[in-house]
């Protein structure tokens, strides 16, 4: 197939987003399939409206974006009409597939209707429920009601989890398709723990070591990462906390706790380094729609601590390879990482647990059924009909 994906966020950003769509792309070209990505340009990517990036069958096709006004560190595409539809009027994609429901892909998804081409959706952000930590609560339902309008005007809209298809079924909205998330558990594993970085945060050997990665921002719920981090250390003075990432709210988090280390953004081998060389991963947010970044710490061999949703529900056996605990019950919370640093002796087995179960998330298995949906939505079937066969000439 000849696709074009559409997305305000893909690398060089670093996001779960941004990691999962570069995962599906890879994955498609792979299997011999030719991508066209469409995207903001980042900063140092040049000027020039349409620049074109070529690797093997994927180009990147980076148009205009600017910041988004409360988040400066993350861009959203500018509208640009002309440009899609003159491509794809000469060049029309079998399918194409929107990522997001900002201007870029709002455009895209009425160039692709307008021409007549298929075309499909993901939903990879709870952006209405961000509203209370950036003061706009007030604005939930109409965030609301035009998520449910732009997804219902596309073939099929993917989304990670069972769980999250239902919330969405229950808002109005239609031809919903599960397509879960894959983990790198070469990239992601407890081989890649370093005694010398664990010394750089000032662990010794048998001094336990307690995480959290990902975007250092309000929808995080950090303060929560920061009260059990805190606990922790009152009760085992020798504890060590490690924030990786980077965000808006990092530089007064830093500012104010000088006792946990700031590792900033780390990538590849480095991060993977990061996670395997502590023990257990603090995850307090509530705004996942999945949380790529539980599934990389189990892979690593580390034990969750995170709510029950999203990611958490769909892979943590609680007490088996990892601990959850109900949505938004902060306490709960608390007391689950206190408990955890009293019960070390089972962290080894639960370890041993985390990673198993990472070893069966593979991103060919993700990858599959990503472009089984594109088939479908090619053949004009609705999400969940039986999968299209097609020939090897037929792509």
């Amino acid at each position: 197939m000849k696709l074009a994906l559409v997305t305000e966020t893909y690398p060089p950003e670093v996001n779960g987003v941004a990691m999962t769509l570069s995962r599906l792309v890879g994955g498609l070209a792979a299997r011999g399939h030719e991508i066209e990505v469409v995207r903001p340009r980042q900063d140092g990517e040049g000027k020039i409206p349409g620049r074109e990036r070529h690797t093997g069958s994927v180009t990147e096709r980076l148009v205009p974006g600017v910041p988004i006004p409360f988040y400066q560190t993350l861009k959203i595409g500018l509208p640009v009409w002309g440009l899609l539809r003159r491509r794809w009027a000469a060049e029309p994609p079998d399918v194409v597939h929107v990522a997001t429901e900002g201007p870029l892909g709002l455009t895209a998804m009425r160039v692709a209707r307008k021409l007549g081409l298929p075309v499909t959706s993901g939903f990879h952000t709870n952006f209405h429920h961000y509203g209370r930590h950036y003061g706009l609560n007030k604005l939930r339902d109409a965030t609301m009601t035009y998520l449910r309008w732009f997804h219902n005007r596309t073939a099929c809209t993917m989304v990670p989890t069972d769980e999250m298809r239902s919330q969405l079924a229950a808002h109005g909205f239609v031809r919903l398709a599960v397509i879960a998330r894959g983990v790198d558990a070469a990239l992601f594993a407890p081989g890649k723990r370093r005694a010398e970085l664990r010394a750089e945060w000032g662990a010794a050997e048998g001094d336990p070591v307690f995480i959290h990665v990902g975007r250092m921002a309000a929808e995080k719920n950090l303060g929560l990462a920061v009260e059990a981090f805190s606990r922790v250390q009152r009760l085992e003075p020798r504890a060590r906390c490690v924030f990786v990432g980077d965000g808006p709210e990092r530089a007064a988090l830093q500012k104010k706790h000088p006792q946990f280390h700031f590792a900033g953004v780390r990538r590849g081998e480095e991060l993977a380094a990061h996670y395997a060389s502590a023990d257990v991963f603090v995850f307090p947010s509530t705004t996942e729609t999945f949380g790529n970044v539980v599934t990389e710490a189990m892979a690593s061999g580390l034990v969750v601590l995170a709510f029950d949703y999203a990611a958490a529900r769909q892979c943590v056996r609680s007490g088996g390879n990892g601990v959850t605990v109900p949505l938004d019950e902060t306490p709960a919370f608390l007391q689950a990482a206190e408990n955890l640093l009293a019960a070390r002796a089972s962290w080894p087995a639960m370890r041993a647990a985390a990673r198993e179960t990472a070893l069966g998330l593979t991103w060919e298995h993700i990858v599959a059924q990503f472009e089984d949906e594109l088939r479908r939505a090619r053949a004009g079937r609705p999400a969940g009909a039986a999968p299209v066969v097609l020939t090897a000439a037929g792509g």
